[in-house]
């Protein structure tokens, strides 16, 4: 017999919202009906996922999102819902009151207000209903919790919501540093468990892929949760520690400013070492002899650079270490590291093997910086052509405070990734092929949790979205273990019928306000309007569906 949990309604620990009241009446799912003759009458067996839990009286199932109260299965988390608001002149934006609406059952049921909210809830063109809290509809025969019809600038509308269970998904985080995080294919580690590996590193940033369905079900038990902890953790916008095999520790959250091996990271660099030279070579002409740019990949070196020839620069005599590839650039002058340029270098003298007797002169100076700024330092060659350090002058110390300047600050950003398949495309129509070609031929608008999320191509229909435009608390877990995460698919009416949609289960948007989802036997549903991203567009008014 499953496990089941104290029932702490209203809100459990994923749900809890600062600042907000606590809610009455969550939503009804179904009537206990014992599954089998082992199963005490007293408890609900919930379909909701694979774990088919038996839940007793006053407790919740595994996941904390479902729970038995008084022989009723109900829906603890609230449903999410979006309003749009106009301004003059720009394109409709999502706005979020951040206030709870409570539904009384009748249609003209009390509405908690904010200012500009005049309590019509019948307004189609100004609410869209997420999947957050919405349910799922396993076993995947059945139609989604919610398929909304509504209008947008007078066309009609069918928005099928869903929760998704996803075992096959992951995050793809990008790491704003030039700090050195690990070797390609390095595993990732929270607590001693290996979440996911190092990939390629992109223009400033390293990236990571945590999750994936072999983590969450292909190692031991333990892999499989600490792995969905992070994922749910790092999906909600929450710090999580890690550690890179031969290389750092990182602390990171999306849409935070990384730590790395404890120093919070502060700058992004402006480009690699021979981009740098040339951003700003026009600006320090004249004032320096050369510029040395010291960076883990390129290394740029100003007076052989196209920028510095075409400026007339005359050559210095620098012998630089590292494997040359076109002039004025230079590979592997250094290992990777946290030091320097994202090198494992503390002296920047010691990316340099000699000056030409020949060539350098008494009296060069010489700029050593980082592509960020971060470090700089400045030098003149004596008699013997040593480069002493020295005070840098004023002009010099400008245009590497400018470096820095056009250096983005550090950011973690977190993307997840997952697969629709199984109940997702079954609660939407009959032949799901047809839901995937339609996405594919852009009649079909794909958002999560009111947020516009990239679809791949290729076969299937591989979900993309950036968590920082989703509301707070987007996603939940199941046992299995996998990720709970919104979907809507919105689309005209009649392409919703030409796709073999459940046109019978189409229900307007004000029966929706009124009632709930399909299966919830009439009772009201619990509603918020949750804070969220001012910026995204209005999921209704996508140009695929109002063409």
């Amino acid at each position: 017999m499953r496990a089941a949990h104290r029932f702490r309604c209203p809100m459990t620990e994923h749900t809890r919202t600062d600042g907000l009241p606590e809610l009455a009446e969550p939503q009804v799912l179904e009537r206990a009906r014992p599954r089998n003759e082992r199963m005490a009458t007293t408890k609900v067996e919930c379909n909701a996922c694979p774990i088919l839990c038996q839940i007793a009286e006053g407790r919740t199932g595994a996941c904390d999102r479902y729970a038995n109260q008084g022989g009723v299965l109900i829906r603890v988390d609230p449903v999410v819902l979006l309003r749009k608001t106009v301004d003059e002149g720009r394109a409709p934006l999502v706005q979020f009151s951040g206030r709870v609406v409570q539904d009384t059952g009748d249609a003209a049921g009390e509405v908690s207000q904010s200012p500009d909210w005049d309590g019509d809830l019948l307004r189609a063109n100004e609410v869209f209903v997420t999947g957050i809290g919405s349910s799922t509809t396993y076993p995947d025969y059945k139609p989604a919790p919610f398929i909304v019809g509504s209008q947008a600038d007078g066309v009609d509308m069918v928005t099928v919501v869903t929760e998704g269970i996803f075992s096959y998904c992951s995050l793809k985080v990008k790491i704003d540093t030039d700090r050195y995080l690990g070797p390609e294919q390095a595993n990732v580690r929270c607590r001693g468990e290996v979440v996911g590996h190092v990939t390629t590193a992109e223009y400033g940033s390293q990236m990571l892929s945590l999750g994936g369905v072999h983590h969450l079900t292909g190692g031991s038990k333990k892999e499989g949760r600490v792995t969905l902890e992070v994922m749910e953790q790092l999906s909600n916008k929450q710090a999580v520690e890690l550690a890179i095999d031969g290389g750092s520790q990182i602390a990171i959250a999306a849409g935070q400013a990384p730590i790395v091996n404890g120093v919070t990271e502060q700058r992004m660099r402006v480009g690699c070492g021979s981009a740098t030279v040339g951003i700003f070579a026009k600006q320090l002409y004249g004032q320096v002899d050369e510029v040395v740019v010291v960076d883990d990949h390129i290394t740029g070196v100003l007076s052989e650079h196209q920028a510095g020839r075409c400026l007339d620069m005359r050559p210095s005599g620098v012998a630089m270490r590292g494997r040359k590839s076109t002039p004025g650039r230079y590979f592997q002058v250094a290992d990777p590291g946290t030091g320097w340029g994202g090198t494992s270098i503390s002296d920047p003298l010691s990316v340099i093997e000699g000056w030409d007797a020949q060539v350098a002169w008494p009296g060069l100076r010489l700029l050593m910086t980082s592509t960020t700024g971060e470090h700089a330092a400045w030098y003149v060659l004596d008699e013997q052509l040593v480069p002493r350090e020295q005070p840098m002058p004023a002009g010099v110390h400008a245009v590497v405070e400018r470096i820095g300047e056009n250096c983005e600050p550090s950011l973690a950003t977190v993307l997840f990734v997952g697969g629709a398949g199984g109940s997702l495309r079954a609660g939407a129509t009959e032949n799901p092929v047809l839901l995937t070609r339609a996405i594919k031929n852009a009649l079909v608008n794909v958002t999560c949790g009111g947020a516009p999320a990239y679809v791949w191509p290729g076969g299937g229909i591989t979900v993309m979205v950036d968590v920082m435009r989703m509301p707070d608390r987007s996603f939940g877990t199941v046992p299995t273990p996998a990720i709970v995460a919104p979907i809507e698919f919105s689309m005209r009416l009649a392409d919703y019928a030409a796709l073999g949609g459940h046109v019978k289960n189409v229900r307007p948007l004000q029966d929706v306000l009124r009632t709930g989802a399909w299966h919830n036997d009439g009772a009201p549903t619990r509603r918020l309007w949750a804070p969220g991203n001012p910026g995204n567009p209005w999921p209704l008014g996508h140009p695929p569906q109002l063409g």
